[in-house]
């Protein structure tokens, strides 16, 4: 890894991302990077203009972006084994002082378009490259079991031979820097995300009622189920918000106690985090950013020990922790949690108080003050 370098004032920033094709938690990082260098130039391969949103304007993309509008934006998933080098290729040598990437499995090689310094925010190297459980939990069949293994191979190979040429390596959480020391064998910084907990407040008029919550994406690794079948187990209300490819099945699964919302808006979100007794947090996670949410809001959250939940999730204070281990054991902790839960123990503002941590004015001077290090 290159040594530090001496500051410059105003620099000239590029922002990598790996594709815009839909707008989540790694989306709405690259809107504060931006907002950290208000000059910078962003880049990604592929772009959908529907996942692109302020405050970013403008993001230059490749042919890659013609290629997916071409296929009716369907899927993104075929041009993935393209993406390495089209990021190879980005027009980013002699133009700008410093690089920095955000990463989840091919941003890095772009560190191969430029001899400036490259500072890589990593969401996680590509967990489904890498751990054949989590794989084998996103794949659907033997097709897609034999696909997502191919295209994991490319991912860590791509991933080991770029890594020597970054600068530095920032991760999201503890759980991803310890993923970067035994997969990339390279030590990383901790800057947790931005979270805009200005969106997210505690409402005093509003009462808490007797529900637990999930929220995000009903996706196979986030684990919904698990929360669906502690609700269950513990004849407990449990309110699902979200959607996904996973719903149908968690729907067949679910017994009368737990209810599904589907998408919602934000007024909505807002509302629901406001009145549960507490947020889900049955999956491991990066980072998530829905926990912090909810903590803005005053709510408290149980969570799986593991990922980004040590991270966020103060036992006794902001929430507790359920030890993770096999599918049963943790249904049977999340619902003895939640007949044991009793939000006497834990204090609105003192939860509030704690996300707060995580905001982007935090993220944006960490940020600031890790690539001026690096500067040319």
């Amino acid at each position: 890894m290159t040594q530090p370098r001496a500051r410059k004032s105003q620099p000239r920033i590029a922002i990598v991302h790996e594709r815009f094709t839909e707008f989540g938690g790694s989306e709405a990082v690259v809107g504060e990077l931006a907002e950290t260098w208000p000059g910078a130039e962003v880049f990604a391969p592929i772009v959908d203009p529907a996942g692109v949103r302020p405050p970013l304007t403008t993001v230059h993309d490749t042919w890659l972006s013609r290629a997916h509008a071409a296929t009716g934006r369907r899927s993104h998933a075929p041009l993935l084994p393209l993406v390495p080098r089209a990021l190879r290729r980005l027009p980013l040598r002699n133009r700008f002082d410093a690089v920095v990437v955000s990463h989840h499995a091919f941003a890095t090689q772009a560190a191969f378009a430029t001899d400036a310094p490259v500072i890589a925010y990593v969401h996680s190297p590509a967990r489904w490259a890498w751990d054949k459980d989590f794989r084998a939990q996103e794949a659907g069949g033997r097709a897609g079991q034999l696909a997502l293994a191919a295209l994991g191979n490319l991912a860590r190979r791509s991933e080991l031979r770029a890594a020597p040429r970054l600068s530095h390596i920032v991760a999201n959480s503890r759980a991803v820097a310890a993923r970067v020391s035994d997969w990339w064998g390279l030590p990383a910084s901790v800057t947790y995300p931005p979270v805009r907990i200005d969106r997210f407040t505690p409402d005093p008029d509003v009462e808490r009622e007797d529900f637990f919550l999930f929220a995000g994406r009903l996706v196979p690794y986030k684990r919904p189920d698990l929360a669906v079948l502690a609700a269950q187990r513990a004849g407990r209300r449990l309110v699902v918000l979200g959607d996904g490819r996973f719903r149908a099945h968690l729907e067949a699964l679910a017994g009368p106690e737990t209810t599904f919302l589907g998408a919602t808006s934000h007024d909505v979100l807002l509302d629901t985090y406001r009145r549960c007794r507490a947020l889900i947090m049955p999956g491991v996670e990066d980072f998530g950013i829905v926990p912090v949410e909810a903590m803005a809001c005053g709510t408290p959250v149980l969570a799986v020990a593991q990922g980004g939940a040590l991270d966020t999730v103060r036992p006794g204070r902001t929430g507790e922790h359920v030890p993770h281990g096999p599918d049963a054991a943790v249904v049977d902790q999340l619902a003895k949690a939640m007949l044991d839960f009793d939000p006497a123990r834990y204090r609105p503002a003192t939860i509030r108080a704690h996300a707060e941590t995580f905001s982007p004015a935090a993220f944006h001077t960490q940020m600031a003050d890790t690539v001026a290090r690096y500067l040319r």
